[in-house]
């Protein structure tokens, strides 16, 4: 009996893992495919579709990289943030003054990210430990001036092969850059629907 349990957890957790590690690479995947230079930084209030409302292809900011790589892997962050936030909006933060959801703007906040993240994904360590940041995972950071910041694990490692690279948008377009240690990490995340 305890050799068939032992079995059924070891192929379930094999199972588990090997679904997160196929997802994870899709993601890795998307955000490689989203590398654009001539994508400018546009922190403009933009009104969107909803579902699956995005901002001009041209445009956009760190968390349109995330937005985007997830949309590819059919994962609308747009409806799920939204939908979270409509059933648990006081667990958000309210430094925008906002008195309820706006679809237009949610999802397109790193710190609103972070929550849904922490409450859906798996938060990981945020130590800086080159071994523990895989493709896939989401890391936040914090920049000098106090801003928020949003980028994503790729397989891709750095020159020095150290260490897996980032794809983010910091105002060069989308891009694929070595600074995962450059910035405070402040959140590191796993999420799969």
């Amino acid at each position: 009996m305890k050799k068939s349990l032992f079995l059924l957890v070891f192929i379930l957790c094999t199972f588990t893992a090997n679904a997160q590690s196929k997802f994870a690479f899709q993601l890795s995947d998307a955000a490689l495919g989203l590398i654009d230079r001539s994508i400018t930084y546009d922190p403009t209030y933009f009104v969107l579709k909803y579902p699956n409302g995005d901002v001009p292809a041209d445009k956009g900011v760190c968390t349109d990289v995330i937005i985007r790589a997830y949309r590819k892997t059919g994962i609308d962050l747009q409806k799920e943030v939204h939908e979270d936030m409509a059933k648990n909006f006081s667990q958000y933060p309210k430094t925008w003054g906002l008195k309820k959801p706006d679809t237009n703007i949610d999802h397109r906040r790193v710190p609103n990210l972070a929550v849904f993240f922490s409450k859906f994904g798996k938060k990981k360590s945020i130590e800086t430990n080159p071994a523990l940041y895989v493709p896939g995972d989401i890391v936040t950071w914090i920049l000098p001036g106090n801003l928020t910041h949003i980028g994503i694990v790729v397989n891709k490692k750095s020159a020095d092969g150290k260490r897996f690279m980032i794809v983010h948008n910091i105002g060069g377009g989308q891009v694929l850059e070595d600074c995962l240690f450059t910035y405070t990490i402040t959140g590191h995340y796993q999420y799969q629907k």
